[in-house]
């Protein structure tokens, strides 16, 4: 079957800002949540749609390439298999969510580990054929002294005497029961008596990983790699945080990127912008051959088709701007000297009709 439209899924228009579409999930998952329809196999399939749907479009590189490509779009939105606890349920209803629907306990606890971020920088070159890097990072991980349950090694958390072991507490205000988080067991319906020694209660170490990036053809500065699992570890059993690598591509010292377009300047001689030549142009994959035709203006462009970087979402590749300048000798010999006055006594002003054109303006303006 073939997928809806995310927007059609929520109910929203593609103007729609990012508070409208979180709003709009807000209230599909609380008609099709399955703790409010249990043993209902067609709500539970409507909340992992609207719940693939708002992965997409609340992320902005996500959502604009969705809205240029749709549901095939190159390389897929890497949305995560549907988990009931993927979804930080409290985060998102503002810690309603549990009270509404009776859930309790460290299931309505579990919370997603927070994203990380890594700022790396790559070469031009490695921006343009693609490169493997290794990077550090300092995280949190599971304590490995007590198995990431807090408690000394030997020892069990003890029920929770704030809540008798619910994870809630109950109160009565007029005619409704209000059920609270327990503050005493942040809803684990236990607490631990004797922390670990290592972690001091925690379950979780900082410690240096290291991670292989795959850096794909093509990219450019500011743009980001999102690494599943690879952020800080969830509490209570919630899955863990994203690592986002955000990339900064190095100046060259020959090449001005424009998107997937590059640029380089390049000097000619004075016979060889008059007369024309063949000249060797350095591309990224080695030098290549560019004719300069007759007469070639200090400043002209030329376009070399394909020689440019790859595109980050195709197979396709931008263009290499050659920008020629003509440069002047600063030291000639007098043979050189005199040739050279030769030559102008015997061009007269015919030969440069841009500089003759210009004169020309100059007079009628100061007459």
């Amino acid at each position: 079957m073939a997928k809806r439209d995310y927007y059609e899924v929520l109910g929203v228009s593609q103007t729609a800002g990012a508070e409208e579409i979180k709003k709009a999930y807000r209230q599909a998952a609380l008609k099709y949540h399955p703790d409010r329809n249990p043993d209902d196999p067609e709500a539970e399939e409507m909340f992992k749609e609207c719940t693939e749907a708002y992965q997409v479009l609340c992320d902005p590189d996500k959502r604009a390439r969705y809205d240029r490509f749709g549901h095939e779009a190159p390389g897929g939105f890497g949305v995560s298999d549907f988990d009931f606890g993927s979804i930080n349920i409290d985060d998102l209803f503002g810690g309603l969510f549990s009270d509404l629907f009776g859930g309790g306990g460290a299931r309505s606890r579990r919370r997603r580990g927070v994203d990380l971020r890594y700022d790396l920088r790559v070469t031009l070159n490695e921006a343009y054929n693609g490169c493997e890097k290794e990077i550090s990072i300092p995280k949190n991980v599971v304590c490995q002294n007590c198995s990431g349950s807090g408690s000394k090694p030997g020892t069990t958390p003890q029920e929770c005497p704030a809540c008798n072991g619910r994870g809630q507490v109950r109160f009565q205000q007029g005619f409704f029961s209000i059920a609270r988080t327990c503050h005493r067991c942040g809803g684990a319906g236990k607490v631990i008596t004797e922390p670990c020694p290592q972690c001091r209660g925690s379950g979780l170490v900082e410690e240096e990983k290291t991670i292989n990036v795959r850096i794909p053809q093509g990219i450019d500065t500011g743009q980001r790699l999102r690494i599943r699992g690879e952020g800080e570890v969830g509490e209570t059993g919630g899955m863990a945080g994203d690592l986002h690598v955000v990339i900064s591509v190095d100046d060259h010292p020959i090449f001005i990127r424009r998107g997937d377009d590059l640029l380089v300047e390049l000097p000619l001689s004075f016979p060889q912008a008059t007369l024309g030549d063949e000249i060797e142009v350095p591309t990224m994959e080695g030098p290549a051959r560019l004719k300069i035709p007759p007469s070639t203006q200090s400043g002209k462009v030329f376009r070399m088709r394909g020689k440019g970087m790859p595109s980050l979402e195709g197979r396709s590749k931008g263009d290499l701007h050659v920008k020629v300048f003509i440069e002047v000798p600063q030291k000639l010999t007098e043979e050189q000297e005199a040739l050279l006055k030769k030559f102008s006594e015997m061009s007269g002003e015919d030969i440069h009709p841009q500089k003759k054109s210009f004169l020309q303006k100059v007079r009628e303006v100061l007459n």
